[in-house]
């Protein structure tokens, strides 16, 4: 059985979404080229974070 919260990931796009519609605006500096360069980032960050649950977690 899962613990974890299904509108984890929903949130997390939405958040990245208006970040990029606030920087498409000027309301922030321009993330375009921050995203190009450290995106593998959004991959490895996660994986890492289930990895870690998994390992902590008791085996049954």
């Amino acid at each position: 059985m899962r613990n974890r919260n299904p509108l984890t990931g929903g949130i997390a796009l939405v958040v990245l979404g208006v970040l990029f519609l606030l920087s498409n605006h000027g309301l922030l500096p321009p993330l375009g080229s921050l995203f190009d360069r450290w995106w593998p980032l959004f991959l490895i960050v996660p994986g890492l974070l289930m990895l870690a649950r998994r390992w902590r977690s008791p085996r049954n």
